[in-house]
């Protein structure tokens, strides 16, 4: 099946999914920030419901590292180093909140299109937040409405569409310079096809696993 095929069976739940990211309140973006910390080498789901769990918790935001480990431990990888980094970000919060805020508003002014503040903000995320690198970043900022089409999440779905595609030669990613190469292939290629780069990301997703998720 087409990447235009399958996008005309998930065309509905992949607007509606799109339009949802755009309208999310900040404690729904606390959430999706957690949740994008969690996902590296672990089930999507999985990895929800432990932010469900988090954030409903009666100790919440002052969770013991303890406890986070103890939620972690059968919904994702790596819990013990990802407990600490969940427990880093949400005291780190508020400054990352003011810095998506100040870029919101340059966005504002710059209009819908493609636009660098994006990418700046991005890679801000990746060096400043402890856990998340290019991928999650990229994915957090999708998942809030905030991409942009400016940017991609290069997860193994991806490459390995890419791969099969040959748009891409290797579906390893080795530094954040060869990630920014393979983004702008994949940007072209999402232009090449009519998509917007938003929408094929959901279309491989929804490709991969059946469905369309976050």
């Amino acid at each position: 099946m087409s990447e235009r095929e399958h996008y005309k069976r998930f065309e509905n739940v992949i607007k509606q999914r799109l339009e949802e990211f755009s309208s999310l309140d900040w404690e729904a973006r606390f959430k999706e920030f957690v949740f994008c910390l969690l996902t590296p080498q672990s089930n999507a789901k999985r990895c929800w419901e432990a932010v469900e769990l988090i954030f409903a918790h009666e100790q919440f935001p002052n969770l013991s590292i303890e406890e986070l480990e103890r939620i972690l431990s059968t919904r994702t990888r790596f819990h013990r180093t990802k407990a600490r980094n969940v427990l880093r970000a949400i005291k780190k919060w508020d400054k990352i909140k003011e810095r998506i805020e100040l870029s919101e508003a340059k966005l504002k002014d710059q209009g819908a299109r493609r636009s660098e503040e994006v990418v700046e903000l991005r890679d801000w995320l990746a060096s400043n937040v402890k856990g998340m690198g290019m991928k999650e970043a990229s994915h957090f900022l999708r998942n809030i409405g905030l991409s942009r089409n400016s940017i991609a999440i290069l997860d193994r779905h991806i490459l390995r569409n890419l791969l099969a595609r040959k748009v891409v030669s290797s579906d390893r990613i080795k530094s954040a310079k060869h990630y920014k190469e393979i983004e702008e292939e994949f940007l072209e290629f999402s232009s090449q096809l009519g998509f917007l780069p938003d929408e094929l990301d959901l279309v491989y997703w929804s490709k991969e696993t059946g469905e369309v998720f976050k």
